[in-house]
């Protein structure tokens, strides 16, 4: 539930922004990059902070070298924010990053079939975890694919 406040709120934010002058952030689409590489810094942070051992738990045990995963997925999530506010690898971003929201998935469902706390707060439940991975997914899309702003 927090990432998606801190998506939601940072949205709101940069559009706020937006509409008082600040260029990069003069549209929808625009902010909605801004919020999607807030809402990445934000996740990313989780992997190389003491609750990364949180995450290593999260990962499916058929994936091997756990904690090597974590740390290369945080990378991701950093390179992945920096590419969609950068227009000429906007497109590559946000194909990665479909393509990344997709792979974490069963990260997710494992967190929440075995009731994994990241950072002391249980795993968000499937019920509400889908349809926020497929909100990111349509957001990316939207946003780095299909906007030409």
């Amino acid at each position: 539930m927090i990432v998606l406040s801190v998506l939601l709120i940072s949205l709101l934010i940069f559009r706020v922004l937006g509409e008082l002058g600040i260029e990069a952030l003069g549209t929808w689409p625009a902010a909605t990059r801004y919020a999607l590489a807030t809402m990445l810094v934000f996740t990313a942070s989780a992997h190389f902070t003491k609750m990364k051992s949180d995450l290593v738990l999260m990962v499916p045990d058929w994936v091997p070298w756990p904690s090597a995963v974590v740390y290369f997925t945080g990378v991701c999530e950093l390179a992945g924010a920096a590419g969609l506010l950068i227009s000429g690898l906007r497109q590559a971003a946000g194909i990665g990053l479909i393509v990344f929201f997709i792979l974490v998935f069963p990260a997710n469902v494992k967190a929440a079939q075995t009731g994994v706390a990241v950072g002391g707060k249980q795993a968000t439940p499937l019920w509400l975890r889908a349809p926020m991975q497929l909100l990111f997914i349509a957001l990316t899309w939207w946003s780095a694919l299909w906007s030409r702003v």
